[in-house]
């Protein structure tokens, strides 16, 4: 984008999508990055496949949408249908990138005598081995789908998965489909030692297929050849739920769920190398049409795999672990609650151990002054303490509500599961209001305190996940502040009963009145800059797309407010635009940890008002998902969160500038100390648990 001499009366916005993509490609830069450990280098690989998994099936699928509804009289399908053809050339663009990575990865994994060999390659003890592993542990879970004329086969694919289009030469042409039991056999297949001990060979499960793969047909059909490779479909990740009001929620989600299965395909990737007559057939039996993402790629399919790449090097091929730091808040007393009574406790995750949130609801459960539980589930492990610690505490006599938000995105089928659980233990089970998704992060606990009852809140940006949570940053709040719990509180009201009017002094609650204080908020930073006061706003978030709050910091960049961005995915801002938005300034750090938290600062003149927040800036998150932002009051606090964001901004080693153009450039360095703020952030946070001065 070239640079502009006066401020324009409009502006573009990325494109969310194509910013998107852009943010997977820094996911890419770290496994490219010879400064990380190799194994954490594949496992990157592993990271970006699965992210663009995800992206085809919620993002392109959703403009593919687009472009099929064109006849619609408001319908926009050039720019849908441009646009479309950008994801895909950036996508291929992409997907070569990926290649070379995979490629230098394997040869410095060689360097470490860690071998991803091919069948080919290996000695004839080996390949011995590797025989007799294909007919006890393979060949046992494969079921081949076999194609005939005149068929669409598109239904009968698990986007999940991989497969063989195979096919078979002789008297008569044949073709199958043939699925990788990935879910049924480890994808890396570990060679026993033959010689040293320190030579390392593992075979990928997808080559042991292709190279047996006569074996599982040779049985049943005469052939000359046969050949197989490699290809993944995915689908369409959205549903339709129809509106039979005697129909229970649940029984819709589950329909739901299996119109998911037989989605549109909205991108097929297949092994370059398939020759093209193959090739023509493939698309014949997939019924793939001219909008479908057909995408030539490398040999591996489901490269998301790669994020369980196994270590067996040394320890120092991969990061060494971060132990999980202890509040001391917390451990300074004998109950959770005496911690809270005396002070609001602030956690960041996974530099804190999530155990303290574990056992803010353990104790709840058994304490004879608790009386009631409330909390909000989006997303949680798959053999969850937290909700042992709820059967165990209706099994106490404790009232509980759990409000489970079923239309999670890829966790419905694990949320129906846990609604049906709790509810058949006697637990209050809400499933949200149908228009809006609930994404807070709320657990309330009522607590019977010299014959009053006290409430305690729990406010976070992160999901209540033992797993995600060591490796997701977030915060947690815990407070006792009456007038924050309950306005807590009134939000599990607001989701029982959303037509009631709700009053929130404290919280920013969505779609209450979180997008109005968050411009009023604004608004009142630019009135300070008119009036030559201090004048800055910091923003921390996954995503900005909503275009209000987009423009409304153009308008208060234009009038000398100071705008600082922290954003790890999706940004449809410009920054940088000479007298339009050069006072912005947006960074994105990707690490180890993936960044996850919200957090809003408005300077206010010196007397810095911060809010953490369970919502991003888009325009889902603010209109149409209950979410709730908290500010946080205690000084001490507040400066904790303040000094994590000025350690984020100094970060001279994973953190790029986000420009007009999107090149993704690490920031200057210049003369700087080399910071990297992931570590720096766990350092800062060990001295102030240690009660040292930070």
């Amino acid at each position: 984008m070239q640079a502009i001499s006066n401020p324009p009366e409009t502006i573009s916005y990325f494109s969310k999508e194509l910013s998107w993509l852009s943010f997977n490609e820094r996911v890419l830069q770290e496994a490219k990055d010879k400064n990380n450990p190799i194994i954490e280098r594949m496992r990157f690989l592993g990271i970006f496949s699965n992210n663009l998994d995800e992206f085809f099936r919620v993002r392109v699928a959703d403009v593919k949408r687009r472009v099929l509804l064109n006849n619609l009289s408001d319908a926009n399908f050039d720019a849908d249908e441009a646009l479309l053809a950008n994801i895909n050339k950036k996508v291929l663009e992409l997907g070569k990138k990926f290649n070379v990575v995979h490629q230098h990865i394997l040869k410095d994994l060689a360097q470490h005598n860690i071998y991803v060999a091919q069948p080919s390659e290996l000695s004839d003890f080996h390949l011995t081995w590797l025989q007799q592993f294909f007919q006890d542990q393979v060949l046992p879970q494969m079921s081949p789908m076999l194609l005939t004329e005149n068929k669409d086969y598109s239904d009968n694919i698990n986007d999940t998965m991989t497969y063989f289009f195979v096919q078979m030469l002789g008297e008569k042409q044949h073709h199958a489909l043939l699925e990788i039991p990935t879910d049924r056999v480890e994808r890396f297949v570990q060679m026993p030692p033959e010689k040293s001990k320190r030579h390392k060979t593992i075979v990928m499960l997808d080559d042991v297929v292709q190279y047996f793969i006569a074996d599982v047909f040779k049985s049943f059909f005469n052939f000359d050849s046969i050949e197989g490779y490699a290809i993944k479909l995915t689908r369409d990740a959205e549903y339709n739920l129809d509106n039979e009001i005697e129909e229970g929620l649940l029984d819709k989600m589950s329909k739901g769920l299996k119109q998911r299965l037989y989605a549109e395909p909205v991108r097929l990737v297949y092994d370059q190398t398939m020759p093209e007559e193959m090739l023509k057939v493939m698309k014949k039996r997939l019924g793939v049409t001219h909008q479908d993402a057909l995408i030539p790629g490398g040999r591996y399919r489901n490269f998301r795999d790669f994020i369980s790449f196994p270590n067996v090097g040394r320890k120092n091929l991969e990061n060494a672990p971060l132990q999980p730091l202890q509040s001391s808040a917390f451990n300074a007393h004998s109950s959770v609650f005496k911690a809270i009574s005396e002070r609001d406790i602030l956690l960041y995750y996974p530099y804190h151990t999530f155990n303290h949130m574990l056992e803010y609801v353990r104790q709840a459960a058994f304490d004879p002054k608790v009386t009631q539980i409330k909390i909000n589930i989006y997303r949680v492990a798959n053999r969850s303490r937290l909700i042992s610690s709820l059967l165990s505490a209706v099994k106490n006599g404790k009232k509980i509500t759990v409000m489970v938000e079923l239309k999670a995105r890829f966790d419905e089928q694990n949320n129906i599961e846990w609604a049906k659980l709790l509810s058949e233990a006697g637990i209050k089970v809400m499933v949200g209001i149908p228009a809006l998704k609930v994404h807070s992060k709320l657990c309330v606990i009522h607590r019977k305190e010299k014959g009053k009852i006290v409430k305690y809140a729990h406010i976070g940006t992160g999901n209540f996940h033992e797993k995600t949570a060591r490796i997701y940053t977030d915060f947690s709040l815990f407070t006792k502040h009456n007038e924050i719990c309950n306005e807590c509180d009134s939000v599990f009201k607001f989701i029982e009963s959303s037509y009631r009017p709700f009053h929130f002094e404290h919280l920013m609650i969505s779609p209450v009145n979180a997008r109005d204080r968050i411009l009023d908020l604004i608004d009142k930073e630019v009135r300070n800059a008119e009036q030559g006061k201090i004048a800055r706003i910091t923003i921390k978030v996954n995503n900005l797309v909503d275009k209000q709050l987009i423009d409304k910091l153009y308008f208060a960049a234009r009038h000398g407010v100071k705008i600082r961005i922290i954003l790890r995915g999706m940004c449809s801002l410009v920054p940088g635009l000479p007298r339009f938005s050069d006072n912005i300034k947006v960074i994105s750090i990707v690490d180890r940890f993936l960044e996850h938290p919200r957090v809003m600062v408005f300077e206010n003149n010196g007397d810095p008002q911060v809010f953490i927040s369970s919502a991003d800036w888009m325009t889902r998150n603010l209109d149409h998902r209950v979410e709730v932002a908290v500010p946080i009051y205690d000084e001490s606090l507040k400066r904790i969160i303040l000094d994590i964001l000025e350690l984020q901004f100094r970060d001279r080693s994973k953190a790029r500038l986000i420009d007009a153009e999107q090149k993704n450039l690490y920031v200057r360095r210049g003369n700087r100390k080399k910071i990297r703020s992931q570590i720096a952030i766990y350092d800062y946070l060990k001295k102030y648990e240690n009660h040292k001065t930070v």
